[in-house]
């Protein structure tokens, strides 16, 4: 079993440019209820599954896109300490949390981060665009790590504003290999004969569209949908900490910056895989193959590297202490804001 990394060697994987270029981990994955077994991919607007099919005829499934799998990742830094512990993976990031109504969202929770609309339509408005700027401006990454770091960690881009674009740190998918697309077919039937008792009439029975049939009065067919797919091949996750786009972050004591950056990176991508991706698709690990962190040379040559949950946290723990973690917010939606940006939008201004 390879050795957990230590401080000193965690801090040399993020300060020296001529080091590995990137941590890697290739997790085989297979269903709950076991190999062979369909699962359900993601379904895309006038796609349905995505499939590529490569020269040589294999077929190749996206099961949980990149975007997605950052989805999943970065709500670990909403996490309260559940073992007694001093600190949580909620005290390593500054709180954004959104008022709207009588209800609330956090940052972290939102599709494009500090580039959402939601922050645009809050007093945080101004506060974003300056630390876009700062970056676009002067490659100064330091008040975006005070304001949103998840935004360095998983990428963000500030396209209805400054343009600037981060690359992601932490990159994860799962695909299927070889895999074999099914079909289902479904038919709902009401219980009771509508037509008959006087509900609906005959022609209104003989309409499976009509606004009937989503309450429930008339028979619909729902032949030939989306069945799932059959792996044959391997179900696997890979997960890519970009060791490079981390130490071109610059900034105001840009060594501290990067450690705290690479501590929030280690601790989402060594969070134990949530397998429930959807209904129909609950995937574990393989048991027989739990797969290896690799530190990854400019060579290309590969070395087993120890990194899990527990040396991830130490880690980011001890580099937030020195960078100091930013504060927290709790803002609210400006309906006005909002106004302001969305017909500018409309307009195709920026």
């Amino acid at each position: 079993m390879t050795e957990p990394l230590t401080r000193d060697q965690l801090n040399a994987i993020a300060d020296d440019r001529d080091g590995p270029v990137a941590l890697y981990l290739r997790q085989p994955l297979v269903p709950v209820e076991g190999p062979g077994s369909v699962i359900f991919p993601p379904t895309y607007a006038n796609v349905g599954y995505n499939i590529d099919q490569l020269s040589d005829g294999t077929k190749i499934a996206v099961i949980d896109s990149v975007g997605s799998q950052a989805n999943r990742m970065e709500p670990v830094f909403l996490l309260e300490t559940t073992d007694g512990q001093e600190n949580s993976p909620a005290d390593l990031v500054p709180q954004i949390d959104i008022a709207y109504g009588d209800k609330s969202i956090s940052i972290l929770q939102t599709g494009h981060r500090l580039g959402d609309a939601v922050i645009r339509s809050t007093e945080l408005r101004e506060k974003a665009h300056q630390a876009f700027e700062a970056f676009q401006d002067c490659n100064d990454a330091t008040p975006l790590a005070k304001l949103a770091p998840t935004s360095l960690v998983f990428g963000v881009w500030d396209s209805r504003g400054t343009q600037a674009k981060l690359p992601r740190i932490v990159q994860s998918t799962i695909r299927a290999e070889d895999v074999e697309e099914l079909t289902r077919s479904a038919q709902y039937d009401p219980r009771l004969d509508y037509a008959q008792l006087g509900v609906v009439s005959e022609k209104e029975a003989g309409n499976s569209k009509s606004p009937l049939a989503q309450r429930g009065f008339i028979h619909v067919p729902a032949p030939t949908t989306h069945g799932g797919v059959i792996a044959r091949g391997t179900i696997r996750r890979d997960v890519t900490i970009n060791l490079i786009a981390l130490r071109r972050l610059e900034g105001e004591n840009a060594q501290a910056l990067r450690r705290y950056v690479f501590g929030l990176a280690i601790v989402a991508a060594a969070k134990p895989l949530d397998g429930f991706l959807r209904a129909g698709c609950l995937l574990t690990l393989d048991p027989d193959d739990r797969g290896v962190w690799q530190s990854v040379a400019r060579t290309g040559e590969r070395e087993s590297v120890g990194l899990d949950t527990r040396t991830a946290f130490d880690y980011a723990t001890y580099a937030a202490a020195n960078f100091g973690v930013g504060k927290n917010h709790r803002v609210r939606f400006d309906k006005k804001l909002a106004m302001q940006d969305a017909p500018a939008a409309r307009k195709g201004k920026k």
